[in-house]
């Protein structure tokens, strides 16, 4: 079951990003699990959608133990290097596509109450939360966020653009910047196109009451597609937490695992 979830080559990019276990001077206590296993533990939450007390004991380590461990690497941003660690490996073998890049965000009901979250409009204004992602033109993730329901998607185009990580390349320079950009009529904004010609990045932003969304569509449906690939981390079905942390952290991990099964194949 733990290789299954942590294979070899996974399991050798984490090594890489992991921080090292805490030191114990006095000694005494109980043995540290091993990471792999908890890593294991951890991607069976994310990918079950079970809860940490509905963990299975095959795996070794607790739900709580999972858990205070899941919170330390979240707070230490090992999710994000993992991510960004994935796409390194990804662009120096060239197979990242960076001609045609979309912007697009989907919504999350959160069931309690916490950070980031707003009424979401188009639920009857119950509390919600939105994952915000650019995708390459393959379809694997670049870059996310979330934010509350209630933001407007234009919102979110700037942070997000700045937000792609400096990406290595089969040759030449690291890249972080799309060729062109295509979003729907949720970022019909004349400043959006400003900001994005001033950083050299073609837009393909469909205008309100002249384009028909259908033709946006032959470039845009890839991220759609991966909105679907993301509803396969069942955790991401429904926000359970409460932290906002907590909540990119399991959309990192999707993120992660999406562009892992390109990596491997």
């Amino acid at each position: 079951m733990i290789e299954r979830l942590v294979p070899d080559e996974l399991w050798g990019l984490f090594e890489r990003v992991v921080p090292p276990a805490p030191s114990r001077p006095q000694g005494g206590g109980r043995r540290r699990y091993g990471d792999r296993e908890v890593l294991a533990a951890i991607i069976f939450v994310a990918t079950s959608g079970c809860t940490w007390r509905q963990l299975p004991p095959s795996f070794g380590p607790s739900g709580p133990t999972a858990h205070r461990r899941f919170t330390e690497w979240s707070k230490a941003r090992v999710w994000a290097r993992l991510h960004r660690l994935v796409l390194d490996e990804l662009g120096r073998c060239g197979d990242l596509d960076w001609s045609r890049c979309a912007i697009d965000s989907v919504n999350m009901r959160a069931m309690k109450r916490g950070e980031l979250t707003g009424p979401n409009p188009v639920d009857r204004g119950k509390k919600g939360s939105k994952i915000h992602l650019i995708t390459e033109r393959t379809g694997l993730p670049l870059s996310i966020g979330i934010s509350g329901a209630s933001l407007h998607d234009s919102q979110a185009l700037e942070p997000l653009v700045r937000g792609i990580p400096p990406i290595r390349s089969r040759r030449g320079p690291r890249r972080r910047r799309p060729a062109k950009l295509h979003a729907d009529k949720g970022y019909d904004y004349d400043h959006l196109r400003r900001w994005l010609r001033q950083r050299g990045i073609t837009h393909r932003i469909a205008r309100k009451g002249i384009e028909s969304s259908t033709r946006l569509g032959r470039h845009r449906w890839t991220i759609e597609r991966t909105m679907a690939w993301l509803a396969g981390c069942r955790r991401l079905h429904r926000r359970y937490e409460r932290k906002a942390d907590h909540f990119l952290a399991f959309t990192s991990i999707a993120c992660t695992l999406i562009c892992y099964r390109r990596l491997a194949k």
